[in-house]
């Protein structure tokens, strides 16, 4: 069953930065990638976007990563609970989002991760939403569907109740035709580990 399409308000976008990058071996949002940390490529490129507010949720090593944001022009979101999992920085992504409006149509949940997420990664899945009227667009790469990835503010109470280290997927999984899948092979690349940083092209 699709949904009517959202108004032309703007839609929210959450980034997730708050993982202790263990298998990196040290933070990963910190992690230079043309010249630039990845927690500053991603937030820049989510203001570029059509999106607002944007929200970026930290927790482990959120002292040194708090300074490179001081002077843009987002929302922190704390969340002392990251030891749980995604689901954790889910919730407080979304709790951020409704303090600041209840009017919001929906929200763009991003990775800080991924060095090919740009301000049309964005773009792309709030067209494909307007285009289609589905409750979710996700963006595919690598025969899945994943991150970033846009919800209706109808999914709003089901995100804001996961739980765990698995994120969001599960709701994409139980959404089936629901979801707008847009083709973004280009955030196939995410970085976990000091071979992945030592592979990536750019």
């Amino acid at each position: 069953m699709r949904e009517i399409q959202a108004d032309k308000a703007r839609f929210g976008c959450i980034i997730l930065a708050a993982g202790a990058s263990t298998r990196m071996g040290s933070p990963k949002q910190l992690l230079e990638v043309g010249g630039k940390p990845l927690i500053l490529r991603a937030a820049e490129a989510a203001l570029a976007s059509p999106a607002w507010p944007v929200v970026i949720v930290l927790g482990a090593n959120a002292d040194r990563i708090r300074p490179l944001l001081a002077r843009l022009p987002v929302l922190i979101a704390d969340n002392p609970a990251w030891p749980e999992g995604m689901a954790s920085s889910i919730r407080a992504g979304i709790a951020t989002l409704r303090q600041f409006s209840r009017a919001l149509p929906g929200a763009v949940l991003a990775l800080c991760d991924q060095p090919g997420f740009a301000a049309g990664s964005v773009s792309r899945l709030i067209e494909a939403q307007r285009a289609t009227g589905r409750s979710i667009a996700a963006a595919r790469y690598g025969g899945h569907l994943g991150a970033p990835v846009l919800f209706l503010r109808s999914h709003f109470a089901a995100l804001a109740a996961l739980t765990g280290e698995e994120g969001a997927h599960s709701l994409i999984t139980a959404a089936g035709d629901d979801v707008a899948p847009v083709d973004m092979p280009e955030l196939a690349a995410d970085l976990d580990t000091p071979e992945d940083l030592a592979a990536l092209k750019i």
